[in-house]
């Protein structure tokens, strides 16, 4: 189905074709003054100088040819050369007809279906969730749902933290306590256990104990850099150990990630590569990429337009060890060996944008990637408390995501229950339902990039553009379709009609800018769009909901004609938020 623009632009290029004039000047666009106007057409303006001829002499031209317009109500040429456009009522009603009917409201295939990596999520093995990982997680889950709604196949990666220091001091800190453990003992050749000889709680219990003695005692940090090193060369034990934090980690991830409605395709980490670093190193070194300084191998990334020093790509240590750089390039060969896409998109905190800008660049140069390989960065910014810094609980510590997720619950348990007969399963079926809409809405209404401040109180509100609004909203129109099956309607068969008022038509309009909305998303990797019209299209239901007394009009055919509009604006809300990533209760 085409989307509404393309149409009008179409029948105002016929027009300026007919009065003598280049079709491609018909763009029409929305209007940016809706007081004068529902869109226009700055195409006179843009054609003055090529035709050399005043634009309001080429407006009024291209405005006579319009009198017997199919779509077009009035077309006023203004000075100096705009024409302000309002549509016909009844044009509308045939568009929303094709739009009810057609798979995802006739929204079409991309004309080349891309294949996507998204690299999101960004946790660490052995360390709990914290309210800084929601952004990365939402984002990340709304990003690869929109590109698949469009079309594209997405792969979504986890891409955990599991390479580093942090297993080191794991792994140091267990075999301090553990000394006896066959994984310690290098001479063993056995197999070792299936079923980890530790839980989540023990392994979160030490990483900070670890980390914190690592600062002060100079012996105990040797001891965990010799693990870490133990680890990432493979040494059988203190390999199957570190797969075992891995699994037992990955076991805890999911179930606070599933509370979010986030899931993974993948559960790679910076260890999965671990076998081709050297391949990597090699194919750098022969290929005249990389280069000894200060006895580092690194990649010169700079570029005759930098206008501040950009460093060099460091590939290995002076001490022949890996870092970030070299595990997040390897991951990217391997992407492209074993997925060949055309995009890879990641997503982080926006203060690593020097270092993305560094990996891009190195992978770009050694050709690790084809030049037509789309690299993109999401940098998003923080969730902030009432105090404008990083969230924390009250007693000053890091909030963990999963107290976040169980405080915003408890919050929309006690608001569900005011004033509401409902029995307390129920109540905290919808509660939780409505509390991820709360958390997920709140979070991606906002830029990505921008940093937001996380208000209880306004996020679980049920007005304003909040999450539970969008909830109330799509369960008013349920309860609305549900009366008017009990009064022996049939909502399935319902045809639409006339648009008969301005909220009704404007109701209307919202609902034909959803195909380029999704798809304009979907490209700018921008689901704070989705949130946006969405809003919306709650706002113009809720205006016209409170202009038209729908279930007791006595014209059956007028009655009809609303309850498909309302069954059609349902249905497209709800794939809205199925995108966003929560679902509407039945009521509230």
């Amino acid at each position: 189905m085409k989307k509404l623009l393309e149409l009008l632009s179409e029948e105002m290029g016929q027009a300026f074709e007919a009065a003598g004039y280049d079709a491609a000047l018909g763009k029409v666009g929305l209007s940016n003054r809706p007081d004068l106007c529902e869109f226009q057409c700055n195409g006179a303006m843009a054609g003055a100088k090529q035709y050399h001829k005043a634009p309001i002499m080429i407006a009024n031209e291209v405005a006579a040819k319009l009198g017997g317009s199919e779509a077009f109500e009035e077309v006023n040429a203004v000075a100096p050369g705009f024409l302000n456009l309002k549509l016909k009522k009844e044009y509308l009603p045939k568009l929303l007809e094709v739009m009810a009917k057609e798979p995802k409201f006739g929204l079409e295939k991309p004309e080349k279906i891309k294949k996507l990596v998204i690299d999101y999520g960004g946790a660490n093995v052995a360390k709990p969730l914290h309210v800084g990982h929601l952004r990365s997680a939402v984002i990340g889950g709304c990003v690869k749902r929109m590109n698949r709604y469009v079309g594209h196949e997405v792969i979504g990666d986890a891409h955990l933290g599991d390479w580093g220091l942090q297993m080191g001091l794991v792994i140091a800190g267990l075999k301090e306590r553990y000394p006896d453990w066959v994984y310690f003992d290098e001479s063993y050749e056995g197999e070792y256990p299936e079923i980890a000889p530790f839980d989540i709680s023990e392994l979160e219990e030490i990483y900070p104990a670890s980390s914190k003695r690592s600062k002060s005692d100079a012996e105990y940090k040797a001891k965990a850099m010799e693990a870490t090193y133990k680890f990432q060369q493979g040494v059988r034990g203190y390999w199957a150990l570190g797969q075992m934090i891995r699994e037992v980690s990955i076991k805890d991830l999911k179930k606070v990630y599933t509370t979010l409605n986030c899931e993974f395709d993948l559960w790679n980490g910076e260890s999965t590569i671990k076998d081709l670093i050297p391949e990597m190193v090699q194919y750098m070194k022969d290929g005249g990429y990389a280069y000894i300084s200060d006895g580092a191998l690194v990649v010169d990334v700079k570029e005759e337009t930098d206008t501040k020093e950009m460093p060099p790509c460091m590939i290995l240590k002076s001490d022949g060890a890996s870092l970030y750089n070299t595990t997040d390039l390897a991951t990217i060969m391997d992407r492209v060996q074993k997925f060949n896409p055309d995009r890879i998109i990641y997503l982080t905190d926006k203060r690593q944008d020097l270092y993305f800008q560094q990996v891009f660049r190195c992978a770009r140069k050694t050709k690790l990637v084809k030049p037509e390989v789309e690299l993109d960065w999401i940098g998003f910014g923080t969730v902030n408390g009432q105090d404008g810094k990083p969230f924390k609980t009250r007693d000053g510590g890091v909030m963990r995501l999963e107290r976040l997720i169980q405080d915003t619950e408890d919050e929309m348990y006690r608001k569900i229950r005011e004033g509401r007969e409902m029995s307390e399963e129920e109540a905290r079926k919808v509660a939780n339902q409505v509390a991820l809409a709360a958390l997920i809405y709140g979070d991606l209404s906002n830029q990505a990039s921008k940093d937001y401040i996380f208000d209880m109180d306004r996020f679980t509100s049920f007005e304003g553009d909040t999450g539970p609004y969008i909830l109330y909203t799509i369960v008013r129109i349920k309860s609305i379709l549900a009366k008017y099956a009990e009064q022996g309607g049939d909502a399935s068969a319902a045809k639409l009609g006339m648009a008969q008022s301005d909220s009704e038509k404007a109701l209307v309009m919202q609902l034909l800018q959803f195909h380029s909305m999704m798809e304009g998303a979907a490209a700018e990797l921008a689901p704070h769009r989705v949130c946006a019209y969405v809003y919306e299209l709650a706002n113009d239901f809720n205006r016209f909901y409170h202009e038209t007394k729908i279930l007791t009009e006595e014209d059956e055919a007028k009655k009809a004609g609303w309850i498909a509009l309302l069954s059609l604006v349902k249905d497209v809300m709800l794939d809205c938020i199925s995108v966003l990533g929560f679902e509407a209760p039945e009521k509230m």
